[in-house]
């Protein structure tokens, strides 16, 4: 990649790379998020690398905006077909991975195995043929290209619109697609205030939990009388079960970082932070691997493009701790400090990362902001509600049939989320609730209608859930929500980074009522305790951690309080999950007296004659199970 020196320059070798993108007649893309890397995907793009060699091919591994006789690594071009291989972003469709997809004809392989990859050359590389073991099927039907895929179908995929098509390690493929137009147009067509202006016309709201308007914020740092100011990125993403903004990071790091860049622009920064979660180790290469190649290309650093202006971009590896999703303790983790929330105000936005006005919104949030200077408002509030414009990015997981990465329109109901695209619950069990937001949110139902709320900021709120960043667990009829509740509260009090009393002594107090309910001593009154712990906890706590903690548990109290009365008042648990709450027993009217289960109890629990019903002392029982596990004949049952 050369040096880019001026706006002319950019456009040439937008058009150049552009014109090499479409001389590929065949591109070969295998997803290189995590899940599939770690499913052996990077042994499978060597694979089919080595294979197309064999088959002298000219084979593209790097975009170049020159043609050459030759490819790379001593690939022929004499042949009429060029094919493209790359590494790319995450498809979504993690259930089915490690995935390849074929273009022009937009076949996508599931569940690859490195010696599928003969087969691929052979039949769809040489002959265009399609491997239809390799296809998606559900319920007896083909789906060879992706966008047929139910999974696909019902997306509408704006942030992750590159992510498992080009390559995400490449710039020259990123300017293929118009990458950094919009960065372009603003440095050179707009006026700082205009694009503020465009942004608070749009409606974009911060997509990392509140939803905060995205110009809004970008406004009040713009009018700080500073010398200093910056933009950070939160890529930190806590919440368990989410992967939404590691995925854009992995998948699509220029657009992250072009929205960045923007936003320096509008705002008057030149300094910019991306903090990472260190757990995220192949988002930070990405990372790292962008900011380099737009180093490099004169795209960041000084005199960017020749316009005079400048604006350079760090990555912070954040230590792990959900807390530090919070602005004030995320901005003191950047500055070397202990990350703790600070009382408020001021605010970040006037006093942030250095004591400096700063502009903090999440990868997502950021992701969406090119598109929206290249496509205009209107555009952009085609997609979703009134008052949550635009789409966003989910992690579904939980006992589903699809897990994977999602991109819906706001206002799209978790009806058409779990069944339509999720394809509903696994072997066939019954829906039981939906976690959202992870342990900042709330549980939504089938009874209370939740199915068909739409998805949105107001919506959400009113029911006592949140998006948060976007994590969907879906739970069905074999979970036991006390025990939802006692996790969600042990990750957050595990969290809590212990500076407010409300948040490190009422989360703790929140904990052990908890698992005094799962361990068979809870009483009645425990759960009005629960309520009003959680009540003073969100009325009292600093950062919004401790404000959120008690949503999980008020949930589930709302939405199952029968659940929670069966743990106190019968000691018993519907779901069968609380281990000290089972209730194990022998049939007589089955047992056969064989002395298996006898002499499988590892604290002599049972007793009986050979050939004679045997009996549980449920005193000496401690519900382990094996009983259970080692009847031949189905005689020990739990109740």
């Amino acid at each position: 990649m050369y040096r880019l020196k001026s706006r002319i320059d950019l456009i040439s070798a937008r058009r150049a790379y552009s014109a090499a993108f479409s001389s590929q007649s065949l591109k070969i893309l295998v997803c290189a998020g995590t899940g599939c890397v770690a499913g052996g995907s990077l042994d499978i793009y060597a694979r089919l690398k080595e294979l197309i060699d064999e088959k002298g091919l000219y084979c593209q591994v790097e975009l170049d905006h020159e043609h050459h006789s030759h490819g790379h690594d001593g690939c022929d071009s004499s042949n009429v077909k060029t094919v493209g291989l790359k590494k790319s972003g995450c498809h979504g469709f993690c259930e089915m991975g490690p995935l390849v997809r074929i273009e022009p004809y937009g076949y996508l392989y599931t569940k690859v195995k490195l010696e599928d990859c003969e087969e691929i050359v052979e039949k769809t590389v040489m002959n265009g043929e399609i491997v239809e073991r390799l296809s998606y099927h559900k319920d007896g039907v083909s789906y060879p290209r992706q966008e047929d895929i139910p999974f696909y179908k019902k997306q509408t995929r704006l942030v992750l619109e590159h992510c498992g098509h080009i390559d995400a390690t490449s710039l020259p493929e990123y300017l293929a697609i118009d990458g950094y137009s919009a960065f372009e147009k603003v440095l050179f067509d707009m006026t700082p205030d205009s694009v503020i202006k465009l942004m608070e016309d749009s409606g974009l709201r911060g997509r990392g939990g509140g939803g905060y308007p995205t110009g809004k914020k970008w406004a009040q740092v713009a009018r700080q009388k500073a010398e200093q100011k910056y933009i950070v990125c939160n890529g930190d993403e806590g919440d368990p079960g989410a992967f939404m903004d590691r995925s854009v990071m992995e998948g699509d790091p220029h657009r992250m970082i072009e929205g960045m860049m923007i936003a320096g622009i509008a705002c008057g920064a030149t300094e910019g932070y991306i903090y990472v979660r260190a757990e995220y180790p192949l988002a930070v290469e990405r990372l790292k691997m962008a900011i380099e190649q737009d180093t490099s290309a004169g795209l960041l650093g000084d005199n960017i493009l020749g316009s005079g202006k400048r604006f350079h971009l760090h990555i912070n590896r954040g230590a792990g701790a959900f807390v530090c999703g919070e602005g004030s303790a995320l901005t003191a983790s950047i500055e070397g400090k202990r990350g703790m929330p600070r009382v408020k105000p001021p605010r970040t936005v006037e006093h942030g990362l250095f004591d400096c006005p700063t502009v903090l919104n999440n990868v997502e949030t950021f992701a969406n902001v090119a598109p929206i200077i290249n496509n205009g408002i209107e555009w952009f509030r085609s997609f979703g509600t009134p008052t949550s414009p635009g789409t966003k990015a989910f992690a579904l997981t939980g006992n589903i049939s699809n897990t994977g990465l999602i991109e819906v329109p706001m206002g799209t109901t978790l009806r058409e989320v779990i069944f339509d695209i999720g394809g509903g619950m696994r072997g066939g069990a019954k829906f039981k609730a939906v976690q959202i937001g992870g342990p900042s949110g709330g549980c939504l139902t089938f009874a209370e209608d939740h199915l068909d709320m739409p998805l949105d900021f107001d919506s959400l709120k009113k029911a006592g859930a949140m998006i948060g960043s976007g994590g969907l667990v879906v739970m069905d009829d074999s979970t036991c929500m006390v025990e939802v509740a006692r996790f969600f509260m042990h990750f957050t009090q595990n969290e809590s980074c212990g500076k407010c009393v409300p948040c490190r002594e009422g989360t703790r107090r929140m904990l052990e009522i908890l698992e005094r309910i799962v361990a068979g001593n809870g009483r009645e009154e425990d759960i009005d305790l629960l309520l009003e712990l959680a009540d003073t906890i969100s009325s009292t706590a600093l950062c919004g951690l401790g404000k959120t903690a008690g949503n999980p548990v008020v949930s589930t109290i709302r939405n199952f309080r029968e659940e929670y009365l069966a743990h106190v008042r019968d000691k018993y648990c519907p779901t069968h999950n609380c281990s000290k709450l089972r209730r194990i027993y022998i049939d007589p009217e089955v047992c056969k007296g064989c002395s298996k289960c006898a002499r499988s109890c590892p604290v002599n629990a049972i007793s009986g004659v050979i050939r004679q019903p045997f009996t549980i002392d449920a005193a000496k029982c401690v519900k382990c199970g094996a009983c259970i596990e080692n009847c031949s004949f189905g005689a020990v049952k739990e109740a």
